[in-house]
């Protein structure tokens, strides 16, 4: 780390730099239900995969074949979450935070809709599941452009000392996406068969979308521009330097060890959340074989929960800090990934609730204070970048092959390896560890910091 850390105190912040505490209600209330509703919109397709597209656009494979395709498609979404990051952090840099947020949710909303109206193997053959790849990479592009934006407009807006409570709540967002996926799919489960389901059930929470979209788009046009943002952007034009701002370069530049730090950040938070949510479907369904109500109401318990402790602990990371939260964490759900298979293996409803709800809660450490986090780390110029591309590429070899693997996994040996699957978290919980030790504490810093417009200075 250079002399330009980010450790300013909180004293120095400029003039007009703390908005209404109703402005900035206002705009994390944006990005919270813009943000819930891309990963409504995302989490979504992953719960299909595990319950239905393996069979609808994949029958030739036999169940298990089936579902590893589905989720092929589901990774690939991931693929192109960093190249989402890299078009959406550019011209976030450039051009603004709030346009990239209205262009994103725009996409994905289109996206998900189409998946709703997509023809089946059964009618299309091959072009259904091309389709649905080409649907998942549009998906993955948007998602890609929309957490930097959502968690950026929060932490530019908000008190220094608050940033971690404020900056939360996109990430509550995250959960609150999951709750409503999980919430149609779990409402629908009771008052429809499964052969409904399959037939034509599944289309109505994709189509559902189009609702969220419409009150996200809303509520997104009536915020206003980062204040952080709008002074970078002054004097980078001040110094006519408007032409040669080219974000994502200067980002590896400048801040090459923050990408790979906040790389390694990503990598157990990331995994852990895809086996809690994700992959815990596909096991109950495929290995335990049982019934999916029970698995769905908990993860609707879950991510209910989810929702209300990730911006209490926001809140506690800007008492105690970013890394002390960040690290139980990543201890905590490798401990975990041994306890929560034997859980699910016992066939209660109330131990599958607490598997969920406890395995959550862990992850919780992780991705409440990891929003101010990975914007503390970068400068304001490139940070929409900085934090995208960092966030984004750890994605690829975390949560976009978490379920692949966990499958691969689960099949091998007798049939539910879950000691592997265990192991596997483990590893990817030890080399988070490692990125957050060398990390430095960025509790209550300041955002105006910017090695590429003032090099080492900090002008708080």
């Amino acid at each position: 780390m250079t002399s330009e850390s980010t450790h300013t105190p909180v004293a120095r912040q400029g003039a007009g730099a703390t908005p209404p505490t109703g402005g900035i209600v206002k705009v994390v209330f944006a990005s919270l239900i813009g943000t819930a509703t891309e990963w409504y919109d995302f989490f979504l397709y992953g719960s299909a995969a595990a319950l239905v597209f393996g069979t609808l656009f994949f029958p030739t494979s036999d169940p298990i074949t089936g579902t590893l395709l589905a989720f092929g498609t589901y990774a690939l979404g991931f693929a192109a979450r960093p190249l989402g990051g890299v078009v959406f952090g550019h011209f976030g840099d450039r051009v603004g935070r709030k346009k990239m947020l209205v262009t994103s949710l725009m996409m994905m909303g289109l996206a998900t809709i189409a998946i709703g109206l997509l023809p089946t193997y059964a009618s299309i053959g091959v072009a259904a599941p091309v389709l649905l790849l080409a649907c998942r990479l549009l998906q993955g592009f948007a998602v890609g452009g929309e957490w930097g934006g959502a968690v950026l407009m929060a932490a530019e807006h908000g008190r220094e000392d608050q940033r971690g409570f404020w900056a939360s709540w996109p990430q509550a967002g995250v959960a609150l996406g999951n709750l409503l996926a999980t919430g149609v799919l779990w409402v629908l489960s009771f008052v429809q068969s499964d052969a409904t389901f399959e037939a034509w059930g599944w289309r109505i929470p994709f189509l559902l979308s189009a609702v969220l979209v419409i009150v996200g788009l809303w509520v997104r046009l009536s915020v206003e521009e980062s204040p952080v943002f709008r002074e970078a952007q002054a004097e980078i034009a001040e110094k006519k330097a408007e032409a040669s701002h080219v974000p994502l370069l200067e980002v590896f530049r400048k801040y090459p060890r923050e990408v790979l730090v906040a790389m390694g950040m990503r990598l157990a938070e990331n995994t852990s959340y895809y086996i809690f949510t994700v992959i815990v479907i596909t096991y109950i369904v495929e290995f335990a074989e049982q019934d999916k109500g029970p698995v769905l109401e908990a993860l609707l318990i879950g991510s209910c929960v989810h929702f209300v402790w990730i911006p209490v602990v926001g809140a506690m990371s800007d008492r105690v800090g970013r890394k002390p939260l960040y690290l139980a964490g990543a201890v905590g759900v490798a401990v975990w990934s041994f306890v929560f298979f034997p859980l699910l293996d016992s066939g209660s409803t109330y131990l599958t609730v607490l598997a969920v709800v406890v395995g959550l809660m862990l992850h919780a450490l992780m991705y409440s204070p990891q929003a101010a986090f990975f914007s503390e780390l970068f400068g304001t110029s490139v940070r929409y970048t900085g934090a995208s591309v960092g966030y984004q590429l750890a994605s690829i070899f975390a949560g976009a092959i978490a379920p692949l693997v966990a499958v691969k996994l689960l099949s091998s040996g007798d049939g539910s390896n879950t000691t592997a699957v265990g192991v596997y978290v483990t590893i990817t919980s030890v080399l988070t560890v490692i990125a957050v030790l060398c990390a430095k504490e960025t509790r209550a810093s300041s955002l105006r910091h910017d090695r590429v417009v003032r090099g080492a200075h900090v002008d708080a």
